[in-house]
C-alpha cells in the first residue's frame, strides 16, 4: 500500500482532452518521469492508487496530454480533473533537477545515512547534493573522516527511507575505495 510519506506532488490534472480519456496536467518535473513507465500516483477516496501513463504529449510549453492506462473516455477522465499528481519518491531520485524544478530539495538529504545494501554498513553521512556537474552526486562523510562523492543513479539507489533518513544503496565493488584514493592525491 502506497503511503503518504513515500510520494511527492508532482503536478496536477487540469481538465479532460477530447473523448478517449486524455487529461490535460501540469508537471513541475520532466515529462520523462511520466513516460518512462514509472507510476503517477492520485489519491482517490484517501487512498493513493498508482497508474501508468500509455501516451505523454507536449501542449505547448508548460502543459502535457496524458493518457493513462485504463482510462478510456471522457467520462472516466473526469475523476482526475483538479487531482494533485504525486510521484514515488525513490522513483524521483533521477529526477532532482529537472527544468530548473526540484522534485526534491537538494537540503533534503543532507543528514540521511548511506548504507550498503550488500554488507549493511554504512559508509556516511549526506552532507550535500552536489548538482555542479552533469550526474549529481551525494556527497558523504564517512566514519572515517573522508569525503565521498556518490552518484545519484537509479540503478544504484534500492531504497529510500524518508522517515528513518536512510539511503540504502547497492554500489559497485571499489566505487567508495577509488574515491578514497583520488582524494589522497
Amino acid at each position: 500500500m502506497i503511503e503518504e510519506k513515500d510520494i511527492k506532488a508532482i503536478g496536477k490534472f487540469q481538465k479532460t482532452h477530447a473523448l478517449k480519456g486524455e487529461l490535460n496536467a501540469i508537471l513541475d518535473i520532466d515529462s520523462e518521469y511520466v513516460s518512462e513507465g514509472n507510476a503517477v500516483v492520485v489519491d482517490i477516496d484517501g487512498i493513493f492508487v498508482p497508474f501508468f501513463a500509455s501516451s505523454v504529449r507536449p501542449k505547448g510549453s508548460t502543459s502535457y496530454l496524458i493518457k493513462l492506462e485504463g482510462i478510456d473516455s471522457e467520462y472516466d477522465a473526469k475523476d482526475f480533473v483538479n487531482k494533485t499528481i504525486y510521484g514515488i519518491k525513490s522513483e524521483l531520485v533521477s529526477f532532482l533537477e529537472l527544468d530548473g524544478d526540484d522534485v526534491y530539495e537538494e537540503d533534503d538529504f543532507s543528514g540521511y545515512g548511506v548504507f550498503d545494501d550488500s554488507s549493511k554498513e554504512m559508509i556516511g553521512v549526506v552532507s550535500r547534493v552536489d548538482s555542479s556537474t552533469e550526474n549529481l552526486l551525494f556527497v558523504v562523510d564517512t566514519p572515517e573522516g573522508d569525503e565521498v562523492f556518490i552518484p545519484v543513479v537509479d540503478d544504484f539507489i534500492q531504497e529510500i527511507n524518508d522517515e528513518d533518513k536512510v539511503i540504502k544503496m547497492s554500489l559497485p565493488d571499489g566505487l567508495i575505495d577509488l574515491n578514497k584514493k583520488n582524494k589522497d592525491k
